[in-house]
């Protein structure tokens, strides 16, 4: 081989090794799902030497221009959120790629030991409870759908009535929670309690109240030209994705 031949293939290893190198996957979505998000992608890098995927977590606002300009991969924490996101990454989020993964329950967090003595929803609307909720983010509509659940406009009232702060995302409501010991119940989800340890003891909703959120995932175009992207999806569907998830609180099962 001649010796200007010799140099352009070795330029064009060296350039296809450094692309490898390089490979990565940008990630943005909310809080909520963030910690098996992240969990996920620890062990997808792990299981994948020179591939990295970076996860951006937090309330939309904070990374919605990132996503637009470098997002390969967008997650949610609900069918709503989904939507929105279709909307506000219109021409960037592939619709045809969503998919919802897991679900997670929605719960009642009390304090620890559960001073209260909250056994489900109905002790909720006890007179002078004080009860904090998210209207916004991944649970838009969710303690109307709950409270509305059996059909009694009795129950919303009741429910309202105790209602002292709405937050509009979960990372608000976190600060909330933690900063006002007044605050006996917020109404979440179970995943909250297992990502901050000692924060809340997570009481169920009886069936008859019980809903489910899911997260889901979709690529954006140019995740869709990304190899990584395409397998760290994959990755998300496995057994191994799955059990990441399970660990942290969501129902993973085939039929869940």
């Amino acid at each position: 081989m001649r010796p200007w031949r010799s140099l352009l293939l070795l330029s064009l290893i060296l350039l296809s090794g450094s692309s490898m190198a390089a490979a990565g996957v940008h990630v943005f979505g909310p809080g909520g799902p963030a910690p098996a998000m992240k969990a996920a992608a620890a062990e997808f890098e792990k299981l994948h030497p020179g591939m990295r995927v970076q996860v951006t977590a937090g309330p939309t606002p904070q990374w919605l221009d990132a996503a637009r300009a470098t997002g390969d991969v967008i997650y949610s924490g609900s069918e709503a959120m989904m939507a929105d996101f279709q909307r506000d990454l219109a021409g960037v989020l592939d619709a045809g790629t969503i998919e919802p993964l897991y679900l997670r329950p929605a719960v009642i967090l009390v304090r620890p030991g559960n001073p209260d003595h909250i056994t489900g929803f109905r002790s909720l609307l006890r007179p002078g409870m004080k009860v904090m909720v998210v209207n916004g983010a991944g649970q838009v509509g969710l303690w109307e759908d709950i409270a509305g659940r059996d059909g009694r406009i009795a129950t919303l009232r009741a429910f309202r009535r105790n209602i002292v702060y709405a937050a509009p995302n979960s990372a608000l409501a976190l600060k909330r929670w933690q900063d006002d010991a007044a605050i006996q119940a917020w109404l979440s989800y179970n995943i909250w309690a297992l990502a901050h340890p000692g924060l809340a003891q997570v009481v169920p909703l009886q069936r008859q109240y019980r809903l489910y959120r899911d997260c889901g995932v979709g690529l954006t175009i140019r995740g869709k030209a990304n190899a990584t992207a395409r397998a760290f999806v994959r990755f998300l569907r496995s057994a191994q994705g799955r059990a990441i998830f399970e660990l942290w609180g969501w129902q993973t099962a085939p039929g869940a």
